[in-house]
């Protein structure tokens, strides 16, 4: 499998294409390639939520020459309108787990897929610096995440430091644990993984 070196950005034609891919490999990665019988669900879930964020959003994706995607993640500056994924899920009001900081805008980081047998932690990165490369433009940003609890040991081992903010549930075959990033958990990873972007087109 031959993956191209640059991410790139998915618009509306891909969507679909973009929310079966994610449903479809955390199921794999998690439960043996099982598929539960109401998985299409969870697909125009997704879907419709990414259509009606999308002005707001930054998809990125890596694919092999033959245009098969293998990586997904997704950005999407908060309008304060529409509900975020982690108020959809867990319930949790974003504006209630800000301490009184102040904010400047808020994020969140969503779709996060890679192709079930591709183990390359450089792609791993390139996609993480690529959803938080708008964030880490202002210190009082702040992104909330659904997140993998595997991918969450990862992204830990790997600089980012994270604030859980609620109790894990099951989420599409895995425990998933909500959780806030700051400016100054993101940076220290942006500045030493920048580069792995940096002749991509987004």
């Amino acid at each position: 499998m031959s993956i191209l070196n640059n991410l790139i950005r998915i618009g509306q034609s891909e969507l679909y294409s973009m929310s079966k891919f994610v449903v479809t490999e955390n199921f794999k990665h998690h439960t043996n390639d099982t598929l539960p019988k109401n998985y299409k669900k969870d697909i125009a879930f997704i879907y419709i939520d990414e259509k009606n964020n999308l002005a707001n959003s930054q998809i990125f994706a890596a694919k092999t020459v033959e245009g098969e995607i293998v990586g997904t993640i997704r950005v999407l500056k908060w309008d304060y309108i529409n509900p975020l994924p982690i108020q959809k899920i867990f319930g949790i009001n974003p504006l209630l787990c800000v301490n009184g900081d102040l904010i400047n805008d808020i994020w969140h980081i969503g779709r996060f897929a890679i192709k079930k047998g591709v183990s390359d932690i450089n792609l791993l990165k390139k996609l993480m610096v690529s959803a938080i490369k708008p964030i880490c433009k202002h210190e009082n940003n702040i992104a909330f995440v659904e997140c993998d609890a595997k991918l969450l040991r990862v992204m830990t081992l790997m600089g980012i430091k994270t604030e859980i903010i609620g109790e894990s549930i099951n989420y599409l075959g895995s425990e998933t644990i909500p959780v806030s990033i700051s400016y100054s958990g993101l940076i220290d990873f942006y500045d030493s993984n920048k580069y792995l972007i940096e002749t991509d087109l987004n």
